[in-house]
């Protein structure tokens, strides 16, 4: 069978380990032939391919980006973008399509699905926010840096007596600054499933400064979200457009905390904004494993005709979900999760979720 394969949507660790499986195993055990179609989707409109071959994937695994590279082009968004996907994979004669990527990518997947094209999902998202499967791969590995971070900036804070704020990924669902502020010992995590109270978190820094503790570690979603009452609502949006999905640029969340909590503390406050170091880098080894699982589980997939769906992992196994299922709605940080944690923190947020 010849098949094309496509990474879209932002990069992360672990897409090279994914790329690695489906070729091995396909070569090796249903004899197929592959087709690499580079930047994502506009490898579709643009007809930029590259052959992959055991030779192309040899040495990937431990690499962190993607060797097909991968850009935010929706289809969708250029006139007759969806047939023009098709009449490509037509031209190179390809009988399925793997697209890997997260709801963005896969909505487009969906479409193509539904025009008859023969096509398989795996999941990809740093911030481990699609829905209909537990975990994304490079979500661990993100967690991992924000974590060394953390502790390298506990040192630094305690040095000067400084309060440290750190942003971190997370549009929608705060999955990155919930395990890492837990793993790092934050002493405020702000997600944008709860949008939190400004006052609260100063006082709560203040409490800590009053039983002796001269410095706090904040970690804040760029997604967070002020409380209604406080006059927020709404993430931050960098001044910077939108990409072809409709997404606000978000960032800066952390320096306006910074500068309020300093005004309201009087304590010394730094914001660091990790951004891309997050997506960097090799993957971990727990990453490695997953993506590899999600490849074996997507060739698996197209053998047995097992289209317009996503390998999932559920339970620690690797299933078959509907497309559908898994671009219906983000999957967010549970109320149980943010309950199990509220223990470890002074009250900073709403009871409400957004």
């Amino acid at each position: 069978m010849k098949i094309g394969m496509l990474t879209g949507g932002g990069d992360c660790p672990g897409l090279n380990a994914v790329i690695r499986a489906v070729v091995r195993k396909g070569v090796f055990h249903y004899k197929d032939q592959f087709v690499g179609f580079l930047e994502g989707w506009r490898g579709l409109l643009e007809n930029k391919t590259m052959v992959l071959d055991l030779s192309t994937v040899g040495g990937i695994l431990p690499r962190g980006g993607t060797i097909l590279r991968t850009s935010r082009t929706n289809p969708s968004k250029h006139p007759g973008g969806i047939e023009q996907c098709a009449a490509t994979l037509q031209k190179h004669q390809i009988e399925a399509l793997i697209a890997i990527g997260g709801d963005d990518t896969l909505s487009v997947a969906q479409k193509l699905h539904e025009q008859g094209i023969r096509v398989v999902g795996v999941p990809k998202t740093i911030d481990n926010d699609l829905s209909g499967t537990d975990f994304t791969f490079g979500f661990d590995t993100a967690c991992n840096v924000v974590c060394e971070s953390i502790d390298r900036l506990h040192t630094t804070a305690e040095a000067h007596n400084r309060v440290m704020v750190v942003e971190v990924m997370g549009r929608d669902a705060g999955w990155i600054a919930l395990y890492s502020g837990i793993a790092g010992g934050a002493d405020a995590i702000l997600i944008p499933e709860r949008p939190f109270d400004l006052d609260k978190v100063a006082e709560s820094i203040r409490q800590r400064h009053e039983r002796g503790r001269y410095f706090s570690i904040v970690v804040v979603a760029e997604g967070a979200k002020f409380s209604p009452q406080a006059g927020g609502g709404s993430p931050v949006p960098q001044d910077m457009g939108k990409d072809e999905f409709g997404h606000a640029k978000l960032g800066g969340i952390a320096n306006i905390l910074a500068r309020e909590i300093e005004t309201r503390t009087g304590f010394e406050t730094r914001a660091v904004v990790l951004g891309h170091i997050q997506r960097g880098g090799s993957p971990s080894a727990f990453d490695r494993v997953l993506a590899t699982r999600y490849g074996l589980g997507a060739i698996d997939m197209i053998h047995r005709q097992e289209f317009g769906r996503m390998a999932a992992l559920r339970s620690n196994k690797i299933v078959s979900i509907p497309l559908k299922e898994a671009i219906a709605k983000n999957r967010t940080v549970d109320q149980e999760m943010i309950e199990m944690v509220d223990g470890l923190f002074e009250e900073v947020a709403d009871k409400e979720p957004a």
